[in-house]
């Protein structure tokens, strides 16, 4: 109905939580994409930080759902938008991480990405949501070399604070090396082969993040949790997954799980395993 007013105080009220700010702008984004209340409210505050980063993210998802090719003026629109949003709110990270998603999918260009980068990092040097968006371009399937987001989620994870979800980059690489090998080579590259089982990635999770994680979950934390109980569950790991699936509750997650069969039940069937007595956990 064009109604912008709940949007903005919501925005307002999050204030410099990078962290849910970013989340809050994306979720609102997936209504805003198919509706027109984000370019009502952009018209009616052109100054306003808030509108503009909403805008953003809108004409991102925009550009994203048209494709490379019919997006490509989207995504001009979208970064002049963020460009914009930035001389609002100069301290505001959330425009960046549009740009990086832009980079991605339409302009990947190595120099914009370090320019974009260090901004971040002069900003919110450890956002989540920017060093996601950094290992997706990384992925093979779009812009890295062979091994190069394994290295840079490595990297990152090992020099990040503790208690930070960074640690489960090596994970999200890991997962995605899998999706991309069943995908080329499905006739001998089975659901019953798959990295996990002697996996060196998982300890450092539960070192770095989840022993020491804070107790007020990030925006995120589903998504990050179960990373971490898909590879404890397929590591054969149930007792320690367990803690891990009590923390997610029923908030599961497509990604990995749909990577190695339906998500639903692979996520059902290992919670069951996890919460049933140890001489019962072995399929």
């Amino acid at each position: 109905m064009g109604r912008w007013e709940g949007p903005r105080d919501l925005l307002t009220s999050t204030g410099s939580d990078w962290d849910r700010r970013i989340f809050r702008l994306q979720v609102l984004a997936e209504a805003g994409a198919r509706l027109r209340f984000a370019d009502t409210w952009a018209k009616a505050e052109p100054r306003s930080p808030h509108a503009l980063a909403l805008l953003a993210n809108v004409q991102a998802l925009r550009a994203m759902i048209a494709g490379p090719e019919g997006g490509r003026a989207l995504m001009e629109e979208a970064w002049v938008t963020c460009r914009t949003a930035l001389d609002a709110w100069p301290q505001d990270v959330a425009p960046l991480v549009v740009m990086l998603a832009l980079l991605r999918t339409h302009a990947p260009s190595r120099k914009a990405l370090d320019r974009v980068w260090k901004e971040v990092k002069q900003r919110d040097p450890w956002n989540r949501e920017a060093h996601h968006e950094v290992v997706t371009f990384l992925f093979s399937r779009h812009h890295g070399r062979p091994g190069e987001a394994a290295w840079w989620a490595d990297e990152q994870a090992s020099t990040a604070p503790q208690g930070l979800p960074i640690a489960v980059l090596p994970l999200v690489v890991l997962a995605e090396a899998h999706r991309s090998r069943q995908e080329l080579d499905q006739r001998t590259y089975g659901l019953t082969i798959h990295p996990w089982v002697e996996c060196p990635q998982i300890d450092p999770v539960l070192e770095r993040w989840w022993r020491y994680r804070s107790p007020r979950p990030h925006a995120c934390f589903a998504d990050d949790a179960n990373y971490l109980a898909h590879a404890l569950s397929f590591a054969g790991r149930h007792s320690e997954a367990l803690e891990v699936f009590d923390a997610i509750g029923p908030y599961a997650t497509q990604a990995p799980w749909t990577y190695c069969g339906q998500a639903g039940d692979l996520f059902l069937r290992h919670r069951a395993w996890a919460y049933s007595p140890p001489r019962r956990r072995h399929p």
